[in-house]
């Protein structure tokens, strides 16, 4: 049956949905490329809470979604930005959803990795010492976790550095006690812009100086690192620079299928909040990379760059809602609620689009139930044919 979709001008389209999904199913484990989804949270729908409240978290429906990643043979990133870390979900709310996680991670034999930051700070000014002091604290829950730590940049670190100097300190001492090698996260300012300048610099060249003078000075503390920067140009030169057997996991939603696929000089891994949705059929295509069929892998992957492009338009940060908006139409979830009601971030012609594009692609498992979701959507917004 035909949707009629608003478009950014306020106009109806006729749109006729798919009836058959892609179906990709679960194979066996990759050889070629380690890659990580970042998993959004599922929020409780029937917590009294309100946007400035604690994250109420619907732990079944979030477990079961990272079963979900696990079975595809995906790694799940947890407790990123992807989970709202920073945009409706606190640092306890955070360490539970480690310990959860984790935990459930052992039980089932899926490879995670937690997110470490200093989001316990108030708002204030703090000082270098208090910073460590966070980084410390959530360091020692995701060990203590058994699960492996992301580094990931710090607003507070931000705001008090004078300098590189100050990140040099700050992560060398870090590095210095973990207890395995982590993976190094650096998040453009398009994701928070709260993270303008990091690594001591505005200048992403002298940026990327500081960055790699940290890891040449504990390369056997770091696993490899996460880009977020959306400059596939800039990620494979970082790459062709790091010291020997540290990996680069791409972080960029814009260029993942040719940074992961690679060139004759190296290629990156993956750690991405785009293979949230994208997850099955992401991991189809990366097994037919293990084969050695890189035409057969961007012929996979290429079309789905227009989808995450969408999602992840300016302004970047709130792509999160159409990540959460997928899973709810994808049948993951029974609802599109998400903590710190972040579901009104993104404007109904977006969803829109966002349904048409995921749709072609034939990510919904179910297509009929994702289209009578999305009807219900229009008619929630008063759109009638």
């Amino acid at each position: 049956m035909t949707l009629h979709l608003p478009d950014a001008h306020g106009a109806l389209r006729a749109y006729e949905p798919r009836t058959e999904p892609l179906a990709p199913t679960p194979g066996a484990p990759f050889t070629s490329r380690t890659v990580f989804s970042a998993a959004h949270v599922v929020a409780d729908p029937y917590a009294d809470v309100s946007p400035a409240s604690p994250a109420a978290v619907d732990w079944d429906a979030t477990l079961a979604f990272r079963r979900h990643l696990w079975a595809h043979g995906l790694g799940v990133a947890e407790a990123m930005d992807t989970a709202q870390r920073g945009m409706g979900l606190d640092w306890a709310g955070a360490a539970e959803l480690i310990r959860r996680s984790a935990a459930e991670a052992k039980a089932t034999g899926g490879r995670i990795a937690c997110g470490v930051g200093t989001d316990q700070l108030p708002g204030t000014p703090v000082t270098l010492a208090e910073v460590r002091a966070a980084y410390e604290e959530q360091l020692a829950v995701v060990e203590e976790s058994g699960a492996q730590a992301v580094l990931m940049a710090s607003r507070a670190l931000a705001a008090t550095a004078r300098g590189p100097e100050d990140y040099l300190e700050t992560y060398g001492h870090l590095l210095r006690q973990a207890a395995a090698p982590v993976i190094l996260h650096w998040l453009g300012p398009m994701f928070d812009p709260a993270l303008q300048g990091y690594w001591g610099s505005s200048d992403l060249d002298a940026a990327t100086d500081t960055f790699l003078d940290v890891i040449a000075a504990h390369p056997d503390k770091v696993d490899g690192i996460k880009v977020s920067l959306l400059d596939a140009r800039r990620e494979v030169a970082l790459r062709r620079r790091l010291p020997q057997g540290v990996r680069c996991y791409t972080g960029d939603d814009f260029h993942y299928p040719e940074l992961i696929a690679g060139d004759d000089q190296g290629f990156s891994h993956a750690l991405l909040g785009i293979f949230d949705p994208l997850g099955p059929l992401a991991a189809e295509a990366v097994r037919v990379l293990d084969t050695g069929n890189t035409d057969g892998f961007r012929a996979l992957l290429d079309p789905t760059v227009e989808l995450s492009r969408h999602l992840f338009q300016t302004p970047t940060r709130y792509y999160k809602t159409g990540v959460v908006f997928l899973a709810w139409l994808a049948g993951h979830q029974a609802h599109f609620t998400m903590v710190g009601g972040l579901q009104s971030a993104r404007s109904l012609p977006h969803l829109a689009r966002a349904y048409e594009l995921a749709d072609r692609l034939g990510l919904f498992p179910d297509p009929k139930l994702a289209e009578d979701r999305m009807r219900t959507l229009l008619h929630l917004y008063g759109v009638t044919p």
